[in-house]
């Protein structure tokens, strides 16, 4: 328990007493050190909370000017001021002129008698006080042994109920997004709402530091989680006393090392999910119905989904030449690396479906996430500074093609340096309102031309157009124009014929994408120079 000045007031053997009738309050002033100083202006050399002593060889005696010691004593920041009286002494009582100052400035004043020499109120404070931090250590161990006993428990909650039962603070635990994990009580298993703030900031700067505010008269403190890479967070509802602050760092260290061994019996899972995932892109033309359920049994309900891939080669996704002789090593941390990563995602991304691959420069990991999720969110959280593409959102069985798209955007992403999205890449529509209108349907002209000739040209053009969009996905095709795959093989075949194109060709197949995009209507309406173009001949 702290010193107070009333304690130093009930001990017989100091034989202190008040010069005037001392309020409560005031009595209740914790002593923080005893001091003597004679010096007519001793307030800058305290620091607060001393018993200052003196036996007042120059105090002055005019009202005035003991009001303005008084002052200089109360604002230096001393609980209390005692005056020494005896034989020998400038006093033998406290003088009037110097009660009336200290009581109108609410500063309490003892007397210390001529037999107790100020050494004794010394060491009686400062035995009082190695008292104190004596049993608050006691009290630490005691509180950091309950928190290691509840550690060899299941889960967070021991650790959380003994630490709210040892220091009266609530606590809560929080994963990386934000979502409660665990609390000490009911009481705290919902966070205040102005706590959600500080738990985002904390979350944002990951390990690098902690954060604390005041809401509702009440403090909030928030503590990230984790060994190397952000686990959770831990929110203290309450203040904390010295015992209890001192354990703090105990406490975090133990759910750091739960959540960690938490993080390790959730590989399998990971495991799991990630061959779920190759199952899912192993079939160029899935089923829409078995892609579904492979979705399904992991949570992840949406009608539309978009795939998502990530450079996690380290670094900001760019691996750097490494030593011959360190070379494996470095292959290994990023690719050590890469899997964390793709661990964090999982937790951030519902379904988790999340895998590593290799690639060049290096390891990828490859994502497929609901149409709604908030993936920008989610990669400068987990992701910051990588490389990542972002594909179109599709039907579930042909997340392939979403996949295959957010590939093509790595490099865009690595120019830019933040995420690149299909739905909003302009290097199409950049290069379509580049030329004239005319020029460019001239070219679409010359491209498609063999089929606006052919008996069933506009049904060809718009099954060529349908396997473009969808990334060359036979099923994909068939399902969109509500026809066989075997229809739609042989319509290609035919437009192929006619054309003299190929569609294993890159430079045929590119020519033939952009010619149907052109015909969509992907071309500008005006000119190159800004003005209303004027229809292609023959439309």
């Amino acid at each position: 328990m702290p010193l107070h000045l009333s304690d130093l007031l009930a001990r017989p053997d100091l034989g202190l007493s008040a010069s005037y009738d001392v309020p409560p309050r005031l009595l209740a002033r914790t002593i923080e050190a005893a001091t003597v100083s004679d010096l007519p202006a001793p307030g800058k050399w305290l620091q607060g909370g001393e018993l200052l002593m003196t036996i007042g060889l120059l105090l002055p005696e005019e009202p005035a000017a003991c009001r303005a010691y008084v002052r200089d004593v109360a604002e230096g920041g001393a609980a209390c001021l005692a005056l020494g009286l005896g034989q020998g002494l400038p006093y033998q009582e406290a003088p009037e002129p110097l009660v009336t100052a200290a009581e109108e400035a609410g500063l309490p004043l003892l007397t210390v008698p001529d037999e107790v020499p100020f050494i004794a109120v010394t060491k009686a404070v400062f035995d009082a006080r190695a008292e104190e931090q004596r049993a608050l250590l006691q009290r630490a161990f005691a509180t950091q042994r309950r928190l290691t006993a509840a550690a060899t428990g299941d889960g967070l909650r021991p650790m959380l109920a003994e630490w709210t039962a040892a220091t009266g603070v609530g606590a809560a635990v929080f994963d990386p997004l934000g979502r409660l994990l665990s609390a000490g009580e009911p009481a705290h298993r919902t966070p205040l709402a102005q706590a959600q703030d500080l738990i985002e900031r904390v979350a944002a700067r990951g390990l690098r530091g902690s954060a604390s505010s005041t809401a509702a008269g009440q403090q909030l403190e928030v503590q990230p989680l984790g060994a190397r890479r952000l686990r959770g967070l831990l929110l203290l509802t309450g203040r904390p006393d010295d015992a209890a602050r001192s354990v703090v760092p105990g406490l975090v260290s133990l759910l750091s090392l739960e959540l960690e061994r938490r993080h390790l019996r959730d590989e399998p899972e990971r495991r799991r999910r990630s061959a779920l995932l190759s199952e899912l892109l192993a079939d160029e033309d899935p089923a829409a119905g078995r892609a579904r359920d492979i979705l399904r049994s992991v949570g992840l309900t949406a009608e539309r989904v978009r795939g998502v891939v990530v450079a996690g080669g380290g670094a900001g996704g760019r691996t750097g030449s490494a030593a011959p002789d360190a070379g494996a090593g470095a292959a290994g941390a990023a690719d050590g690396a890469a899997q964390e990563m793709a661990a964090d995602l999982a937790l951030a991304m519902p379904g988790g479906l999340v895998r590593v691959v290799d690639g060049a420069p290096g390891a990828v990991i490859e994502a497929v996430v609901g149409e709604d999720l908030d993936i920008r969110d989610v990669l400068a959280r987990f992701a910051p500074r990588c490389p990542a593409g972002i594909g179109p959102a599709t039907a579930p069985e042909a997340v392939r093609v979403s996949l295959r798209q957010a590939t093509g955007l790595l490099a865009v992403s690595r120019s830019s340096g933040e995420p690149a999205e299909a739905r909003q890449s302009q290097a199409s529509r950049l290069l379509l309102d580049l030329g004239d209108r005319r020029t460019l349907h001239g070219y679409a002209d010359t491209v498609l031309g063999p089929l606006d000739l052919a008996d069933n040209g506009e049904e060809l053009i718009a099954t060529l157009t349908a396997w473009l969009e969808t990334g060359g996905a036979w099923d994909a095709t068939s399902r969109r124009l509500g026809v066989h795959r075997h229809t739609v093989r042989n319509r290609l075949d035919k437009a192929m014929d006619l054309t003299g194109r190929r569609l294993d060709d890159p430079d045929d197949r590119f020519d033939l994408w952009l010619a149907t995009r052109i015909r969509r209507g992907g071309a500008s309406a005006t000119g190159a120079d800004g003005r209303p173009a004027a229809p292609p001949p023959g439309r």
